[in-house]
């Protein structure tokens, strides 16, 4: 996150801004929102997991948002004491954050600068979320923008943390996708993983707990030609350590 923090009031002034102040939030149809929630299944997951091992430690009261690159809202979570507020707001998944569709908020605003954005209460453009102060910021994978992330709060003594927690958030969230994912592709390409004999042999051989140089002297070859193999079990597991590579392979039956 290099970019500079933006507020609103470096890029409009309040007059543009009351144009949007009558704006109404429009939704995804349902059936759309269901293949929308479907292909962005490991970034909502990757955003519930993340948050739940944070909540219990925040002092504030906060109201998380995640969205696709396009805007829908994909999930929401926040502090047990916004429950009655959020409930009676207009919030709801499938909600399209991007600006012609709920006026200026921090979220559009993220998309049209492809930065981190900060906006104050005032600075949004439509009631909705004019009691809040907001960070909203790109989730970026391999150079693109897969989604975004809005962390919100009613108390203004708030300001320093949200900030903070937003910077933090994206990076546990982004790991967990990425596992997510390659979890994902592998069970979508589970068929054409083939692995050798050797290689098969190897990776029990690492199941046991044993190290490359046991493994070499096991098996009667060279350590160098343990680890060529370690190399291409993992990449065609999609794996980056042993331990990943076991727990796949248990899990689909090759151990």
């Amino acid at each position: 996150m290099s970019q500079t923090i933006k507020t609103l009031r470096q890029q409009w002034g309040g007059g543009h801004i009351e144009e949007y102040r009558k704006s109404t939030a429009s939704f995804a149809p349902k059936q759309q929102f269901e293949s929308i929630s479907l292909q962005n299944k490991p970034l909502i997951t990757a955003f519930h997991d993340s948050l739940s091992t944070i909540k219990d430690h925040l002092t504030g009261n906060y109201l998380f948002l995640l969205t696709d690159a396009e805007g829908v809202l994909l999930a929401m979570d926040y502090s047990d004491n916004l429950k009655q507020t959020v409930t009676r707001s207009k919030l709801r998944l499938g909600m399209f954050f991007t600006e012609k569709s709920c006026g200026v908020n921090a979220i559009s605003a993220a998309m049209a600068s492809n930065g981190p954005v900060y906006l104050l209460p005032e600075q949004h453009g439509s009631p909705l979320f004019q009691s809040w102060h907001c960070f909203s910021t790109p989730l970026e994978v391999n150079g693109g923008t897969v989604g975004y992330l809005d962390v919100s709060t009613i108390n203004a003594d708030m300001k320093s943390e949200l900030i903070a927690i937003a910077k933090l958030i994206p990076t546990d969230m982004l790991y967990r996708y990425d596992k997510q994912q390659a979890a994902e592709d592998l069970e979508l390409g589970l068929g054409t993983v083939q692995l050798t004999e050797r290689q098969l042999k190897v990776l029990q051989l690492i199941s046991q707990g044993m190290k490359v140089k046991a493994i070499a002297l096991k098996l009667k070859i060279k350590e160098s030609t343990v680890n060529h193999h370690k190399r291409m079990i993992f990449e065609k597991l999609g794996v980056q350590s042993s331990t990943e590579a076991v727990s796949i392979a248990s899990k689909y039956t090759y151990l």
